[in-house]
């Protein structure tokens, strides 16, 4: 379901009063002494595998023009060479008849929590996907939409008593919006008890990751805590919940936002990075200047110590299909703002297609397939990946990285940081001007690094220029041995 805002306007004054009045030289990552694992309340066991790993969103009704688990899983070769480490599907479940949005319907309109979309192919053919996936070393996570069903679900029909109800008693849409679907009633313990079980027969019956979690702060947290527990004594999971726990939906009613929820402590290994995409949208069109980030991440640390993962983007299914695509919105900063999301602290996602300089809209309840053209930033996006995947300084939720922006420009439109775990490290440089910038670089230790997309190899260190193109970007790897 979408999250469809812009960054406040209050957020943005907050943000603006937290500003430091220069870009601040000290780590905002600093690791401690001893690299202790995070504080408790914060229990949750990150799976090995997703350390290094990126997240892509498979949305396999657009995939091809077949649309089957069968037609996608012909490019997962590409995928692996590509360094994605976690496939996220969109829901595969068969999607309700009654009120449908569309020829096709939504794919979180869930008749059946435990069956396949014949559109998309079989059980077998779903097992058969996830074990190509895990025999290339990559892991599988469902969309689950444990907030709400189809107004014709198997639930709807014979367990009526689980749903919440109008003044009239009638079923109702958990957000005015969305039509086509109908709001679960969390205080019924049979469907806590049927909605666990559900998520286990998946990690079961298709040996499935994980799961990547539909509007996750509406359903009660307590639910998550006790799934995630049964799940974990299956097999070792991922959960990623669609959610930001400090910012509020504008879609949700009064009430329905807590902002005291605390995903991230027992249930999930991460949730969206919202505030850092509005943020970044806002940079990206001139709103804002660069070191509006150093505030961001300042606050984030603030409330999650650094073994959190929060998910970093430019685009998904909801953002694609409601807000535009990512040159729609940023324009001829779009590649720039991919280079952030992937190397800042969090794990990055990215979407089906933007391989593919995708540069339309995908309809959300029609078939529209994907014109690859040739996946024109296949390299791209694999340089990114791959180095995210290799070094070390770039793992996920690691406490003894550390994390520095550099003072490298004053251009309020200039970014520059390194990220560093012992003797690896790695320099980012962005610009959003129309104008190329020579940078000075300030507060980096000398060293032999190696430009990720060019393949130059120089010495870097404190007083050391970079050029940056306008709308470019550079990024540099330190390369191992005597510097």
């Amino acid at each position: 379901m979408p999250f469809l805002p812009r960054l406040p306007f209050l957020m943005l004054l907050l943000a603006a009063a937290l500003l430091p009045a220069a870009c601040q030289t000290n780590s905002v990552d600093t690791p401690a002494a001893d690299c202790a694992p995070p504080p408790a309340p914060f229990a949750v066991r990150h799976p090995a595998w997703a350390a290094n790993a990126s997240i892509y969103e498979v949305n396999i009704r657009q995939y091809t023009p077949e649309g089957t688990f069968r037609a996608f899983e012909a490019h997962l070769p590409r995928l692996d060479s590509m360094g994605v480490g976690i496939l996220w599907l969109m829901p595969v479940q068969p999607i309700g008849q009654e009120k449908r949005k569309g020829t096709l319907g939504s794919y979180y309109s869930v008749r059946d929590y435990r069956a396949v979309n014949p559109e998309m192919g079989t059980l077998e053919d779903l097992r058969h996907l996830v074990a190509a996936a895990h025999q290339r070393g990559m892991h599988v996570i469902l969309d689950w939409v444990a907030n709400h069903t189809s107004w014709d679900s198997n639930l709807a029909r014979q367990h009526p008593d689980w749903f919440t109800r109008d003044s009239l008693g009638r079923f109702q849409p958990p957000v005015a919006d969305w039509q086509d679907v109908i709001d679960l009633d969390y205080s019924q313990p049979a469907l806590r008890r049927y909605m666990t079980a559900s998520m286990a027969y998946w990690v079961r019956a298709a040996d499935v990751d994980g799961f990547r979690c539909d509007v996750a702060g509406l359903v009660p947290t307590d639910f998550w805590n006790d799934t995630r527990a049964a799940l974990d004594s299956l097999k070792p999971v991922f959960m990623l919940a669609e959610w930001d726990e400090l910012h509020a939906p504008p879609f949700l009613k009064p009430g329905q936002f807590d902002p005291n929820t605390h995903l991230l402590e027992k249930a999930f290994d991460a949730t969206y990075a919202l505030r850092l995409r509005y943020l970044l949208d806002s940079i990206g069109q001139g709103q804002q200047p660069t070191r509006a980030i150093d505030a961001y991440l300042a606050a984030e640390r603030a409330r999650y110590p650094a073994g959190v993962y929060l998910m970093n983007f430019t685009s998904s299914h909801d953002l694609n299909s409601w807000s535009g695509t990512e040159y729609e919105r940023l324009g001829a900063n779009a590649l720039p703002q991919a280079v952030l999301a992937a190397l800042l602290p969090g794990i990055p996602m990215v979407y089906s297609g933007q391989e593919a300089a995708l540069k339309k809209r995908l309809s959300f309840f029609e078939k529209d397939p994907i014109a690859w053209n040739g996946y024109p930033l296949q390299e791209f996006y694999t340089t990114l990946l791959q180095l995210k995947k290799r070094n070390a300084a770039l793992a996920n939720g690691d406490a003894c990285a550390e994390f520095a922006a550099l003072p490298a420009s004053s251009s309020p439109a200039v970014y520059c940081f390194v990220r560093r775990r012992q003797q690896q490290a790695v320099l980012t440089a962005v610009n959003f001007s129309r104008q190329p910038r020579e940078l000075t670089l300030h507060d980096l230790g000398p060293g032999t690094y190696r430009d990720i997309f060019s393949g130059q190899i120089q010495r870097l260190g404190s007083g050391s220029k970079v050029v940056l193109p306008a709308h470019g970007y550079r990024v540099y790897e330190r390369v191992p041995g005597p510097n």
